[in-house]
């Protein structure tokens, strides 16, 4: 699949930005902090509904303005598909698709698929668990969009739930035993929905997790071949854990969830927060026989966190489907030989947008069609622009074009 427009409206520093592209590459230029990765991160909001940088949707929306709106007309299985997302201060968000409006925003999944690579991945396998678990759940939901609904019910349930915990823990607390009684009650009807939709997420980590295992050892043998062997497991954190074979069984699963939600509920309630479901769970990440936290080098991070992408871009691959690649400011990080690699497969997708400081630290073979990002403006008017330079081969023309592509809409 690729794009052949992006729309963004008060999304991050861009007040608006028209963009029509093509396959093959496409280059962001510009100083860092001047807007080229907010372009990236509206793309994969629209591919899986989540930023890879902030985990709320106020960040993303301009500084006075209520709505962000990312649009984007995409070509993808031989149809062309126009999306729409608006991010809403203090309301909901919504979706279109073809100009209908969506009943739920996971209606939208799909429609655009990408990979991004960025720096922040080193927290992939420096970070805590809930940036493994991100990294799955994007792939996850982009895969099997119905996963999506289930997803976004979940972290509903999660909250709800948490009130009510912390509802009775006060309660018990002042010795109010018929309230405590009365928000128990409450608790068993959310604790089947949590372990319901935990089931389904468990097991749809788990199914994604085969797949995508074999492909990122595959390109971490190929990026540090002298390194140690890599390996994923995913730790379902219960008391007694099934076999990994086995949570691929929703019903089991969440049989074992509501066991164990029983089990912890006095932990839980004491402590007012939810313990048990799979916000708490892990995507293990090893070298050899050690934990690839706190025992890989930086070179073996670098070649971790690219592994677990480049196996993501191949397993959208082995489903019949070519997603955006998103490369964001990564190169001038990368040691000669993972710029190589990196390249290499980087040439063979059929669109790419790639992000750099300076122009020089793309590879020659992925200059592609330059734009240009600037920051002007100042105070709460200081916003990105973006001026289109002639692609690479025509880069010996005497005139250079510089038109303005977008800007200011005022």
């Amino acid at each position: 699949m690729h794009l052949r427009h992006l729309r963004l409206l008060d999304f991050r520093s861009w007040p608006l930005l028209e963009l029509d592209l093509e396959p093959g590459v496409t280059t962001l230029i510009g100083r860092n902090g001047h807007g080229k990765t907010n372009v990236l991160e509206a793309i994969g909001v629209l591919a899986s509904l989540r930023s890879h940088r902030v985990a709320g949707d106020a960040p993303m929306i301009r500084t006075g303005a209520g709505t962000a709106l990312v649009g984007a007309l995409a070509h993808n299985a031989g149809r062309e598909l126009t999306v729409e997302l608006a991010l809403n201060s203090g309301k909901a968000n919504r979706a279109r698709l073809n100009t209908s409006p969506c009943r739920r925003l996971s209606d939208i999944l799909g429609v655009v698929q990408s990979v991004l690579f960025a720096p922040e991945d080193l927290a992939l396998v420096r970070g805590e668990p809930a940036e493994r678990r991100r990294v799955l759940d994007e792939l996850m939901v982009q895969r099997r969009p119905s996963l999506g609904g289930d997803l976004t019910e979940y972290s509903s349930v999660l909250r709800q739930r948490t009130a009510l915990l912390k509802s009775a823990s006060g309660a018990m607390r002042r010795g109010r035993s018929e309230e405590s009684a009365a928000v128990l009650d409450t608790l068993d009807v959310w604790d089947g929905r949590l372990a319901e939709l935990g089931a389904r997420l468990v097991a749809g980590r788990i199914d994604l997790l085969r797949q995508l295992r074999p492909l990122v050892v595959d390109a971490y043998r190929g990026l540090a071949p002298e390194s140690r062997p890599a390996d994923l497991a995913y730790r379902f954190r219960v008391a007694d854990t099934p076999d990994e074979s086995e949570l691929t069984d929703p019903e089991l699963v969440e049989a074992v969830l509501l066991a164990e939600l029983g089990r912890r509920r006095r932990d839980e309630i004491d402590r007012g927060m939810s313990l048990v479901g799979p916000h708490r769970d892990d995507l293990l990440l090893s070298l050899g026989e050690e934990p690839a936290k706190g025992f890989a080098s930086h070179g073996e991070t670098w070649s971790f966190a690219l592994a677990l992408r480049l196996g993501s871009l191949e397993l959208f691959r082995a489903d019949g489907a070519e997603p955006v690649l998103l490369l964001d400011d990564v190169f001038a990080e990368l040691d000669r030989h993972r710029r190589a690699a990196l390249a290499d497969v980087a040439a063979g997708v059929e669109q790419v947008l790639i992000t750099a400081a300076v122009g020089e630290d793309v590879p020659a073979g992925l200059r592609g069609v330059r734009h240009d990002v600037v920051m002007t403006g100042e105070g709460r008017d200081r916003h990105s622009a973006m001026t289109l330079s002639r692609p690479r081969d025509d880069e010996g023309d005497d005139d250079e074009n510089t038109d303005t592509e977008s800007g200011d809409p005022t």
